[in-house]
């Protein structure tokens, strides 16, 4: 028997690629809420007419993790239930960041490049020369925070308000912290061997182009891929909301035998030499195999005892709350500038990582429906331990009223307050992550570590990291 500990998307979908490996394996996920889906969570209103969704919403159709996604999407049938947003759709040019008292539209055409457009003091084109002169770091470097790396290459204009801003929407993260050689692993591997971030692209392309093209044909791209790229998607959801994605893999991994047991307690977990014993609900089973897609954190309870320095290494992998705050008013007309949305610079001091306007992006009739976010690595630095709901609600209505000039009160809202959501890659995540696989590895412990405590914390990055790491249950 194998199990899976945790439903949401990349436990799901660790299911969905093992159960392509092993038709007739016996398989049980184990989930300790009553639902599948994990962060992921869609809420429909009564009348139908717009959608919360407390978690992701959108999933980017680029690169080979988003090819994986559209394939599974598509192997499920869901390709149909595709909602696309093309590159020239006003939710994917207008992206904005509030700095310096007002909103400011981010450049979205090459030509934008070569304009003085405000927060911004110098056009942006001119930070690429900076890389060009600014010579390789004065010593090899392991790995480096976001934030330390782009200022040094590129000024720290670009620094405080373009990549600070990026991570507060990625992650909640302060790029201060954050790991260049996670997020951004080709841009620094290209400094630390070329000089330069620029010199490195013109010397690979260099390269590139005196290389014989492979007469080998390379794997095509699925239907839904092709069509991705042809359209020209920004980003793409499901209709009815991002959570028809767990909950249509849960149906189809149940109707292929897979057990899903929700609502369970996870109560002990030993390893005995190539089995493992999962105490469960009371109940001990004998497993071949274990998945753990559940926070990192949470696994390393368990493995403490047996396994101190694997524990310690897991739970050297922080983690942030996040408020998400929706609001849904009964008017069509109140953004001024319509868009995807706005972030916040940390430098800019306020309460609010950024606000989504997810009623530009997807059809919501007509209403104004807003997501707002708040917290990440600043939580509790702005709310304390333990805020009220009503406390973070008043934050965020202050601050849409004095970024926004929406005055009125919602027609609906929802607070959810989640804790310990989102995992911090900061400096050194490569090599713990590797460390806590080496140990595995090292001591032939017959479980795989998969989700977005390792891999990433996007969609695609996490159903990638299932498929990757379900094979090395196979390769062992």
């Amino acid at each position: 028997m194998t199990a899976i500990l945790g439903a949401g998307i990349s436990g799901l979908a660790a299911g969905h690629y093992l159960r392509r490996k092993a038709a007739s394996l016996p398989l049980t996920i184990y989930e300790a809420s009553d639902r599948v889906g994990g962060w992921i969570r869609s809420e429909r209103s009564a009348k139908d007419d717009f959608i919360f969704e407390a978690g992701p919403r959108t999933i980017r159709p680029k690169g080979p993790a988003a090819a994986n996604t559209l394939e599974l999407i598509e192997h499920l049938g869901l390709a149909d239930h595709v909602y696309s947003i093309s590159s020239s759709h006003t939710a994917a040019r207008n992206r904005m960041i509030y700095a310096k008292g007002k909103l400011n539209l981010l450049p979205s055409s090459l030509g934008g490049l070569f304009k003085t457009m405000p927060p911004f003091t110098k056009p942006l084109y001119l930070a690429a020369f900076r890389d060009l002169l600014a010579g390789r770091s004065e010593s090899p470097l392991q790995d480096e925070s976001m934030y330390s790396f782009v200022n040094r290459r590129f000024g720290k204009e670009i620094a405080d308000y373009a990549v600070s801003s990026m991570l507060c929407g990625i992650c909640a993260g302060n790029a201060k912290e954050i790991s260049v050689k996670f997020l951004m692993k080709e841009l620094f591997e290209r400094e630390q061997q070329h000089g330069g971030v620029i010199k490195g692209m013109l010397k690979e392309a260099l390269v590139n182009r005196n290389k014989k093209k492979p007469t080998a044909a390379t794997p095509g791209l699925g239907k839904l891929a092709q069509r991705a790229k042809s359209e020209n998607w920004s980003i793409y959801s499901l209709r009815g909301g991002l959570q028809t994605l767990p909950d249509t893999l849960a149906t189809d991994l149940q109707s292929k035998g897979v057990s899903i047991v929700t609502g369970t307690k996870f109560e002990e977990l030993k390893f005995d030499r190539d089995r493992v014993l999962l105490r469960v609900d009371g109940k001990e089973h004998i497993l071949q195999h274990l998945v753990s897609s559940i926070p990192s954190y949470k696994l390393a309870k368990h493995v403490d005892q047996q396994h101190p320095e694997l524990a310690g290494t897991l739970r050297s992998i922080p983690f942030v709350d996040v408020c998400v705050i929706n609001l849904q008013y009964r008017r069509a007309d109140l953004l001024k500038q319509d868009g995807f949305g706005f972030l916040v610079p940390p430098i800019e001091n306020l309460p609010i990582l950024g606000v989504i306007f997810d009623s530009c992006c997807f059809d919501m009739q007509e209403n104004t429906v807003l997501t707002v976010m708040m917290g990440g690595a600043w939580f509790e630095q702005w709310f304390g331990k333990n805020p009220s709901e009503d406390q973070l609600l008043d934050v965020a209505l202050t601050n849409v009223q004095k970024i926004l000039g929406i005055d009125q009160r919602p027609d609906a809202y929802k607070v959810n307050l989640l804790r310990k959501c989102i995992p911090q890659y900061t400096v050194g995540h490569q090599q713990r992550v590797a460390a806590a696989r080496d140990y595995i590895a090292k001591h032939k412990l017959p479980i795989a570590l998969c989700g977005a405590s390792y891999d990433g914390v996007g969609v695609n990055d996490v159903i990638l990291s299932a498929r990757n790491n379900v094979e090395t249950i196979f390769s062992s």
